[in-house]
């Protein structure tokens, strides 16, 4: 039993349809995987054992019928921003503590329609507003190759949950990084797709222009398997893509002769950590040495990404996050004296620092007098750095770049310092202000054992050509074979 919680999905997916396990057993593997590292992780909020049991008997049951999936009777883990049901969904916070959402979110829906098996709702810091999951106001979710570090963020908990095998795969929510972050610290594969090719409706909002599912699992083909089940235009969300969702798996196996991969300049920067550039350098070599064209190029405005991010996303939080009054839902401070003192009482009560601090930022930016100067022009930037890309990708057809600057850090590290915890997602934040799509995978280990991750970027909706350069990349190299404890 325990050995089945090592299976990737795509191993366990095999088996299930030889019909050599049942989804049965491979739940209760997880499920007591899940019992014993809980208490010292924390990745879970909420462990939902009685409905993941009866998913699983009814994926059996369906496999017995005859139908087939790559995620029939797969378990899998949910970030806490997505809602679920009937099932708790707190967004890491205080203020929804009590708040059972009344329906599934698109993607929640899918990937039951696909027969995959919900062990859970995963930690995260809160309303997504974070790099290091101890933002929750529940729980440090702490990195399963190092219990003193962090699991990066925020979407900590379901990265943390894959690499402890705790489930075979996991959605997150990708702002500015928050799949791929958390992904290179825990050594594993995540994508954050092309702003559009994934339904928000569900998703508890943190910037709406920049939030965005991603799937995470062990390899780049359970990745690929996770997307295709929640890709696809949704009529609830206006911001989602009449696009066909392509068949990911189709260019596996096919060489890289060809492919132009473009290497930033921006991207290797004063004050990284060495090995993270070394190894870095050295996954190129081994592209190159697969047939791809390797150039070095230009993203000039990347210097302004990081300012930009923090002016929009504050704004866009701000707004979203006014819905929390203790009126409709979630917490109310019920002892205050009038309507604005209950307001003021239960958002204080409710909102932990970090989120106060950016809706605060974001408030202060959207106010008369300096919407112009800051977010107006926060968005011009942002137009200039999607150029930047554009110009790019005339000649290239992947950018390859490090995912973070460092390895996970220790917690507490950076809790006093919140600029140089925004520093983490130096390299992904672009990416999400571009709208593109970007996957994190693992390719090496610094001199303490932590995983190290490799971003590639590709233009929009081309998740595909983003997984055959990962694909590639991982069956030449032994990186994501390496597990902890082993």
């Amino acid at each position: 039993m325990t050995e089945l919680v090592r299976l990737s999905i795509e191993e366990a997916g095999a088996l299930l349809a030889e019909r050599q396990i049942s989804s049965t057993e491979l739940t209760q593997a997880a499920l007591e995987r899940i019992r014993v590292a809980e208490p010292e992780l924390q990745s879970f909020i909420t462990v939902t054992a009685d409905v993941a049991l009866a998913q699983a008997k009814d994926a059996d049951a369906r496999r017995a019928r005859g139908e087939t999936g790559a995620l029939l009777g797969v378990p899998v883990g949910i970030k806490d921003m997505i809602c679920t049901k009937g099932i708790r969904t707190t967004a890491g916070s205080k203020i929804l503590e009590t708040f059972v959402a009344p329906y599934d979110a698109t993607v929640t829906r899918k990937l039951r329609d696909a027969g995959a098996v919900c062990v859970g709702k995963l930690n995260c810091d809160e309303f997504a507003m974070g790099s290091s999951t101890e933002n929750s106001a529940y729980q440090v979710t702490r990195n399963p190759w190092d219990r003193q570090r962090v699991p990066g963020g925020s979407s900590g908990g379901s990265a943390a949950a894959v690499a402890a095998h705790q489930c075979l795969g996991a959605l997150g929510t990708d702002t500015g990084g928050s799949v791929r972050q958390p992904a290179a610290c825990c050594g594993i594969v995540g994508i954050k797709p092309t702003y559009g090719r994934v339904s928000r409706y569900g998703v508890i909002a943190y910037a709406s222009s920049l939030d965005q599912v991603g799937p995470m699992a062990k390899t780049v083909s359970g990745c690929a398997h996770l997307l295709a089940a929640i890709a696809g235009q949704d009529a609830r969300d206006s911001t989602s893509v009449n696009r066909p969702v392509p068949d990911y798996h189709a260019g596996f196996g096919a060489a890289l002769h060809g492919v132009r991969v473009g290497i930033p300049r921006e991207y290797f920067v004063e004050g990284m950590q060495p090995e993270v550039e070394q190894a870095v350098r050295q996954a190129v070599r081994v592209l190159e040495g697969l047939g791809a064209q390797v150039s070095e190029v230009s993203l000039p405005h990347t210097e302004y990404a990081i300012p930009a991010y923090y002016l929009i996303a504050t704004s866009e939080a701000s707004s979203n996050l006014a819905r929390y009054d203790g009126i409709k839902y979630g917490l109310r401070v019920a002892e205050s004296d009038g309507l604005l003192a209950m307001y003021q009482r239960t958002r204080a009560a409710g909102f932990g620092t970090e989120v106060k601090r950016r809706i605060m930022l974001g408030t202060y930016a959207l106010s008369a007098g300096y919407y112009d100067a800051y977010y107006l022009k926060a968005q011009k930037v942002r137009t200039l750095i999607r150029r930047d890309f554009e110009q790019v990708f005339a000649a290239q057809d992947v950018i390859v770049t490090p995912t973070a600057p460092t390895t996970a850090f220790r917690i507490g590290e950076k809790t006093s310092d919140p600029l140089q915890m925004y520093l983490s997602d130096i390299f992904t934040i672009s990416v999400n202000l571009a709208g593109l799509p970007g996957l994190s995978l693992p390719c090496g280990f610094d001199r303490a054992g932590l995983p190290i991750g490799l971003q590639i970027v590709g233009r929009p909706f081309e998740e595909d050509r983003v997984f055959q350069t990962a694909y590639a990349y991982e069956q030449a190299t032994e990186w994501h074979r390496r597990e902890i404890g082993r």
